[in-house]
């Protein structure tokens, strides 16, 4: 059986730490798909057609990732698409928090969801899209802190 795992998340915009994240987890996969999750009671700083093109650049040359969009409870988009597995990164307590409680959630809906925590490098622990993002409204330099190849990309929106 092949072993699918959905690494969700807004991505707004992805940054190396969730690059990071993802790369060591791509080894324990058939198959990573990055779900944009759709939250319509927030305001995107980048719109879902620009993330979605973002992602499929960046991950272009990697074959066992796919890059898609979805609304609704992640766990339920996971049975959608057959995922077992479902990728979370942890940068602190209480991310590790707020994840377990989702994932204790998650379980008691579908059981054979299993969440797959991966502790975020110490030099990655502080970058956050919210971060990103505030750097780059005031002018700042970004490009340490998210992919070189959608840098620009994220310098034409601000």
């Amino acid at each position: 059986m092949k072993k699918i795992a959905l690494f969700p998340g807004s991505f707004d915009p992805i940054t190396v730490a969730h690059i990071d994240i993802l790369k060591r987890a791509l080894p324990l996969f058939d198959e990573v798909v990055v779900g944009i999750g759709l939250n319509n009671t927030k305001q995107g700083f980048i719109s879902t057609a620009k993330k979605e093109e973002m992602l499929q650049l960046v991950f272009q040359h990697e074959s066992k990732i796919k890059v898609a969009t979805y609304e609704g409870l992640t766990v339920e988009y996971c049975k959608q698409i057959g995922a077992q597995y479902m990728i979370r990164g942890i940068r602190s307590a209480s991310d590790f928090e707020y994840e377990k409680a989702i994932s204790q959630m998650n379980q008691s809906m579908h059981p054979d969801i299993e969440s797959v925590f991966i502790i975020s490098r110490p030099g990655y622990s502080a970058i956050s899209s919210t971060i990103v993002r505030d750097i780059l409204r005031n002018g700042g330099d970004i490009s340490q802190f998210v992919p070189k190849e959608i840098a620009g990309m994220l310098l034409d929106l601000k």
